[in-house]
């Protein structure tokens, strides 16, 4: 089944920093929002990693997308939820991608998982974004931060559990 959509390549930039942390880490991976960047590139990592992956989305048909396309597998669950303050999301994580909408609920997320992930990779982080996903307020939540800012949207891994210094190398 053929199904045309809009692509633009500034749905892809946090894909370095989720590489990265991907490639660092050998645990669960939960995405929040899918996207034909993210859930292709999880899916199959984590498939070849015997990873566990869930992903959250809250658009019915764009999860049943990929669920049609064979995604719902053992490794890999697919959850759709009405509002994702009642995503069960609360435990540990090697690896959280936040890109999901409603826009408010990012900060929401980042702040519940903050103590729960390695590695948080928040998409569209630059200045310009800021009136809208409000990244600014759960920066202090963390105590390490990179960004990845060699594309015009911005991408930016937090942690509290690793220092980030190196982890572009």
């Amino acid at each position: 089944m053929a199904r045309r959509m809009s692509i633009s390549g500034n749905y892809g930039t946090f894909l370095p920093g989720l590489m990265k942390a991907v490639e660092k880490t050998n645990g669960d991976v939960l995405e929040l929002g899918m996207g034909m960047f993210s859930t292709p590139y999880l899916h199959y990592q984590c498939l070849l990693a015997n990873r566990q992956l869930t992903s959250y989305d809250n658009d019915q048909n764009w999860a049943q997308f990929f669920i049609d396309y064979g995604y719902q597998q053992p490794h890999h669950h697919i959850v759709v939820v009405d509002d994702y303050a009642k995503a069960n999301i609360d435990k540990w994580w090697d690896v959280v991608l936040i890109d999901h909408s409603p826009d408010f609920r990012r900060v929401i997320e980042a702040r519940r998982l903050a103590n729960l992930a390695k590695y948080i990779i928040i998409h569209d982080s630059n200045g310009r974004y800021e009136k809208v996903y409000h990244y600014s307020e759960i920066y202090p939540l963390f105590k390490f931060k990179t960004i990845w800012d060699k594309d015009a949207r911005h991408a930016t891994v937090l942690s509290n559990f690793s220092d980030l210094k190196d982890f572009w190398k």
